[in-house]
């Protein structure tokens, strides 16, 4: 049996699933506001919580990322009452367990349940992946922590790997931490000791940048081929997936292989054995695959541009990086880290930085990402040169603009929010009500003229008013105005 906690602000959902829980066996304490089931779920080791998304304090689905974190790793069913597509998607890639409604049958929440707990207990059971070594990737928000835990399961496996992410997020970094911590940079053995960087691990990490392969000679540059295969091929030549044996084969936006390419290529993934240019016999190269992009593979599918049979096997294991401006957290860290690295590739003395630099990074979208930044710091560097403390000043001019005209836009969106009002100085703003309270008066007072009006004769009102008469009796009882089956008897007795 497991310990579980039911977020909800529904009274009665959250007894429901108590009674029923801890009638076969569970033990459950429920919480009613967002941040109480925080504080509960940090001091207490639960095994599975349930979490509404609709709460008096905010939005449940914010709470995943921190739920996550915590030192027991709880799995997290979304149980909401509006679910949608979007939102699904987003728990999933959060982590959620599950995602439900709540119209869902009790049978369907003690499964999800039930195997949400014999997971947990498996896990428990099992040794825990070793460690893996980062090299240059930076940083540890709750955003990036998935992607960290996919990338040890990558490692310590053989499985495809599909890296996901916008130009600049670190898809070659993960790529290349893959390879790194697997078995085929150890010589084919597993090490739970640190790894050292070897030269098989560097040679056998072979990238291939799709987008910049020449259509005519893809096939050549991939497979290799024979002399005389076509005019200017003097001499055999080893492709790159030949160079990539034993080891780690990186395609690099991969959505940018030629359809006729992805065919022949989608048989070498199978069988592992490829036929260079020009020649009669076929070769076999044993390469784990790790591809990349920054496109909708689903949607170039779609485009009929992007086999799906090779979308299938490419992807078995997915990592979607997140951009820079959903990992904000780590800003101080990677500015730290690569200034220092920076600093001692040129020999310069180490910087120091001025408070409102940071929040001025912190302020700015990043659109080119990691990458964008990392260049931004170079930059920086040149124009401080010997200075020891780096200033906002030192930024490009044109990420200082950005985040001027950011800053006054989003005064422009206060004042346009809240504008000056000439009527406001007349008008007592105490005495206003809610909309809801104001409709529930003016619909009283219509009734009271109603049924004054027709003498209180219900069929009367119900042929000015367009109400039925079992809505008119059910409004009349809700304001209080008369019984309405004393009207009805009266009536009947006249």
């Amino acid at each position: 049996m497991g310990n579980v906690l039911v977020i909800d602000d529904d009274a009665a959902v959250c007894d429901a699933l108590s009674e029923l829980l801890t009638h076969i066996g569970h033990t459950v304490d429920t919480a009613m506001r967002r941040e109480t089931g925080l504080e509960q779920a940090t001091s207490h080791a639960y095994d599975v919580i349930l979490l509404d998304v609709k709460m008096p304090d905010g939005n449940g689905l914010d709470l995943l990322p921190q739920l996550k974190t915590l030192s027991n790793d709880p799995e997290v069913i979304i149980v909401t009452g509006y679910g949608t597509a979007k939102g699904a998607e987003y728990a999933l890639k959060n982590g959620a367990w599950d995602y439900l409604e709540k119209k869902a049958s009790v049978e369907e929440i003690l499964m999800s349940i039930n195997r949400a707990l014999q997971y947990q207990k498996e896990k428990q059971g099992s040794e825990p992946l070793a460690p893996v070594k980062r090299e240059r990737i930076i940083g540890n928000s709750p955003n990036m922590r998935p992607c960290f835990d996919l990338l040890a399961q990558a490692a310590a496996s053989e499985v495809n790997v599909l890296i996901i992410g916008e130009t600049g997020t670190g898809k070659e970094l993960f790529a290349r931490a893959i390879h790194t911590n697997s078995p085929r940079a150890v010589h084919g053995t597993l090490s739970v000791a640190p790894l050292k960087r070897n030269p098989r691990a560097e040679k056998n990490f072979v990238v291939v940048d799709c987008a910049a392969l020449p259509e005519t000679l893809v096939e050549s540059v991939l497979f290799g081929h024979e002399k005389g295969a076509f005019t200017g091929a003097d001499q055999a030549q080893d492709g790159l997936v030949a160079q990539a044996d034993g080891g780690t084969l990186f395609l690099d936006e991969v959505g940018e292989l030629p359809l006729p390419v992805q065919k022949n290529f989608l048989r070498v993934l199978q069988e592992k054995w490829y036929r260079p240019v020009g020649s009669k016999r076929e070769k076999k190269s044993d390469f784990r695959l790790v591809a990349a992009t920054h496109r909708d593979l689903d949607q170039l599918q779609r485009d009929g541009k992007f086999r799906q049979d090779l979308l299938f096997r490419i992807r078995a294991l997915t990592i979607e990086l997140p951009p820079l401006r959903e990992r904000m957290e780590d800003i101080k860290e990677l500015v730290r880290h690569h200034t220092a690295r920076l600093c001692r590739s040129y020999k310069m003395g180490s910087k120091e930085f001025a408070p409102d630099l940071l929040d001025a990074l912190m302020a700015y979208h990043w659109p080119g990402n990691v990458r964008e930044l990392v260049n931004t710091i170079d930059s920086m560097l040149a124009v401080a040169g010997p200075e020891t403390t780096l200033f906002p000043k030192h930024l490009p001019l044109h990420i200082r603009v950005k985040i001027v005209c950011n800053t006054f836009k989003e005064k422009v969106s206060a004042t346009e929010a809240e504008p000056a009002c000439p009527e406001a100085a007349s008008t007592d703003t105490e005495s206003l009500v809610s909309f809801k309270e104001y409709r529930l008066k003016a619909e009283k007072r219509y009734l009271e003229d109603l049924m004054a009006g027709t003498c209180r004769n219900i069929a009367n009102a119900c042929r000015i008013s367009g109400i039925s008469r079992s809505r008119l009796y059910e409004l009349l009882t809700k304001h209080q105005i008369g019984d309405p089956l004393e009207e009805t008897e009266s009536q009947q007795a006249g």
